[in-house]
């Protein structure tokens, strides 16, 4: 996907990219290019599937919602800082906390985020399980791409989601068997299936994207330690 064919898909979906805007996309591709030498950030460099596999798959779900009644985000595991960094570039007027338990990764998006000029994201070495505690339902959209199977991710998750706020789990073409997969464990946790968007993206392929609201606060015992989740999924 070249550039101005990314810029010129979100226009025709409704985000409109300002210069500046446009320029962090830009900084942001040469940062991950240059520090993925020193560290394994991506396996992904070449400009053309950065902007389709990383920055358009990053916003695609997102694309359809109202974002602008939205002013708390947080993206767990980010990695190299994704869908959180595209989103914040996208959406300036909304607080991001991107949280992920590898330091590197943290230390990398906290540089961009300086070099960007960006003041409404932070980036968090911190495990989910651990975040909870003190920022416990404090969101309106928590989101993760990539990270684990809905029957696990949704317990580290929803704990983080304020009452009426959203939970969007970015999922390929196994998102409607893990959907089945997490059984009445979503559930469970104050969270109740909305909608699914399905896509096919350029260089990425079929792209499934899960919603559900959060509709009861998540019980005090929720999350439990990872090997916990890891071991017994709730169902």
């Amino acid at each position: 996907m070249k550039q101005c064919v990314f810029y010129e898909v979100l226009a025709s979906r409704g985000l409109v990219l300002t210069d500046v805007q446009k320029n962090q996309f830009e900084q942001f591709f040469e940062l991950l290019v240059s520090w993925n030498e020193k560290m394994n950030l991506t396996g992904i460099t070449e400009v053309g599937e950065v902007y389709a596999k990383h920055f358009f798959d990053s916003l695609e779900p997102f694309l359809d919602l109202d974002m602008e009644s939205v002013k708390s985000f947080c993206d767990v595991g980010t990695g190299a800082g994704f869908p959180g960094m595209p989103l914040a570039i996208a959406y300036p007027h909304i607080r991001f906390d991107l949280i992920d338990s590898l330091g590197k990764r943290i230390d990398f998006i906290n540089h961009c985020v300086e070099v960007l000029g960006m003041t409404n994201v932070k980036g968090w070495h911190v495990r989910a399980e651990d975040f909870a505690v003190d920022k416990r339902e404090s969101y309106d959209i928590v989101t993760s791409r990539a990270v684990a199977r809905l029957n696990m991710l949704a317990e580290l998750c929803a704990p983080l989601v304020a009452l009426g706020g959203q939970f969007i789990t970015l999922k390929g073409p196994a998102g409607h068997e893990e959907l089945k997969e997490a059984g009445k464990g979503p559930e469970r946790l104050g969270l109740v299936y909305k909608d699914v968007s399905e896509s096919t993206i350029e260089a990425v392929g079929a792209r499934i994207n899960l919603y559900f609201e959060k509709v009861e606060k998540t019980p005090k015992k929720y999350p439990r330690p990872f090997g916990q989740i890891k071991k017994s999924p709730l169902v």
